[in-house]
């Protein structure tokens, strides 16, 4: 009988306390905003002292350089749940975009930190921004299958789909009035760009 490998308990211990350093700074920015983030409200949040907290981050702004990542990630794991997306190329884009849309509205700050500049003076780190990256690579490789190609044309994707997440944030946050305008803001999008399809409109 083999013997199993020793647990490195260290690391382990190590591991649990970031994670909760990051789910304190997640609860104080959902509460009070994403700049109420500070190294001493997190330390008080989960009974730390401030200086012990540079032992897992350098600074405020290290923080926020893992809650980058962690979201990117989070987003990533929806991705995976989706598959296998519908054939149809304008379903395809529906799904998309409706995926995106309601991670996006369901937690103001994680949306603000993701794709917003709101804390001055943080830029996510290259490893963290790789993240994002990977996330907007898979975006970029279902949009081809859905028959978007160009450069400009996936730029004026973000740009409208980022504006609806806006919108409904900004004038009716927790309900649906920009949400149900997805399938028509798709068919528009497909018209422009010639992707093929039957309309979405009056299929929801």
């Amino acid at each position: 009988m083999s013997a199993l490998p020793n647990r490195d308990r260290r690391a382990e211990r190590r591991e649990a306390t970031r994670r909760e350093i990051l789910d304190a700074a997640w609860e104080i920015a959902r509460r009070d905003g994403l700049t109420a983030v500070t190294l001493r409200e997190v330390a008080a949040s989960i009974g730390m002292r401030s200086p012990s907290l540079y032992s897992h981050f350098d600074s405020k702004n290290g923080i926020y350089d893992a809650m980058f990542a962690s979201a990117w990630i989070e987003l990533a794991a929806v991705f995976d749940a989706m598959e296998p997306l519908p054939a149809d190329p304008r379903r395809r884009l529906l799904a998309v975009a409706e995926m995106f849309f309601d991670f996006a509205v369901a937690d103001l700050a994680r949306y603000q930190l993701m794709n917003q500049r709101t804390i001055p003076g943080f830029r996510p780190s290259e490893e963290a921004y790789e993240a994002s990256v990977a996330v907007y690579q898979r975006m970029r490789e279902n949009m081809r299958r859905g028959g978007v190609h160009s450069q400009a044309d996936l730029d004026l994707w973000t740009a409208l789909t980022g504006g609806f997440v806006d919108q409904q944030l900004a004038n009716d946050p927790g309900g649906t009035r920009w949400r149900s305008q997805l399938p028509r803001l798709i068919d528009m999008y497909c018209n422009e760009v010639g992707v093929p399809g039957p309309s979405l409109r009056g299929t929801q």
